[in-house]
């Protein structure tokens, strides 16, 4: 799917497409598709998870088919509809849906964040909601919703001890995303690596914050040496962050590491284009350390 947004830097703006699923109107940003098709019959897997309705080979690449319907409790698809297929996380996934009505392009900070009223965060399949035309559109969490059929696909906390013997470091690491179980991952993981000194927000806007008031108190060699960032988060994502810091004279040099699921090819590029240090996808979080490690190597971010 070609879209022009992927070709514009920082402009805290993403397309998302609206689909439809047992009357109601669910979301997922266009930088995650790969391509919309008509269902077709699926192989079935034995002793697969319920909410995996199969496997195909479109053009010789198998591909994993989620009944999305399922996932969401709604019952189960029947076998019309349509296909999207994903990449993220460096996997080919198809969603089952049951009809897509259009693109909007919207604003990070258009998106509202689920409260506590609707599901706890650690639960919540739902990232964020938007107003479009009198309607609700819920964009989902599909990583979280991979990571729950197969947890094998999530973070790997446990890599971090195959690093090894590891010395304590007090180099400050500002920390940007959005979910809270990958905040607490990202966190554990970097503590286990020996980084202490850590400030964790929830998104772009946030740690610009505290860039912003470190700045303003002259503390920024203390509190900020280092920033990894998600790319999809809400008021302001990844993208908008490392533009503004790479765009300061301030803070142009401090390193920033892009960690997202929606890392690819094309997606690499625009990072590169803003200014970012370095770049991998989820799950690999124990190259998150080594690339952590060599920055401060050759950035002298330890002095």
């Amino acid at each position: 799917m070609d879209t022009k947004i992927l070709l514009e830097n920082g402009t805290n703006e993403l397309e998302i497409l609206e689909f439809t699923l047992a009357g109601n109107s669910y979301g997922i940003n266009v930088a995650k598709i790969r391509e919309i098709i008509p269902f077709q019959p699926v192989t079935l897997v034995p002793n697969s998870h319920p909410s995996i309705e199969g496997i195909f080979m479109p053009r010789d690449t198998m591909i994993t088919a989620i009944d999305l319907k399922n996932c969401l409790g709604r019952g189960e698809s029947e076998e019309k509809g349509l296909f999207i297929i994903t990449n993220f996380n460096q996997l080919d996934i198809a969603f089952h849906v049951e009809a897509v009505l259009g693109i909007h392009r919207v604003s990070w900070r258009d998106i509202i964040k689920p409260d506590a009223t609707i599901s706890t965060t650690d639960e919540s399949v739902a990232t964020g909601i938007i107003k479009k035309d009198g309607k609700l559109i819920i964009i989902l969490d599909f990583e979280k919703i991979v990571s729950d059929i197969n947890p094998e696909t999530g973070l790997k906390v446990s890599e971090i001890e195959e690093l090894g013997p590891r010395k304590r470091s007090s180099v400050p690491i500002l920390i940007a995303e959005d979910s809270p179980l990958l905040n607490k991952l990202i966190v554990d993981s970097l503590k286990a690596a020996g980084y202490e000194n850590l400030i964790h927000t929830e998104n772009g806007q946030k740690a610009y914050d505290v860039i912003c008031q470190c700045k303003a108190e002259g503390t920024l060699h203390e509190h900020v040496r280092c920033i990894i960032t998600d790319i999809e988060m809400p008021e302001m994502d990844g993208h908008r962050l490392t533009k503004l810091v790479k765009d300061d004279d301030e803070t142009a040099d401090i390193p920033i590491v892009i960690f997202s699921s929606l890392v690819n090819e094309e997606m690499k590029k625009k990072g590169e284009a803003l200014g970012a240090d370095a770049q991998l996808s989820k799950p690999e979080i124990a190259n998150l350390v080594k690339i952590i490690d060599q920055l401060v190597l050759d950035k002298h971010l330890d002095d």
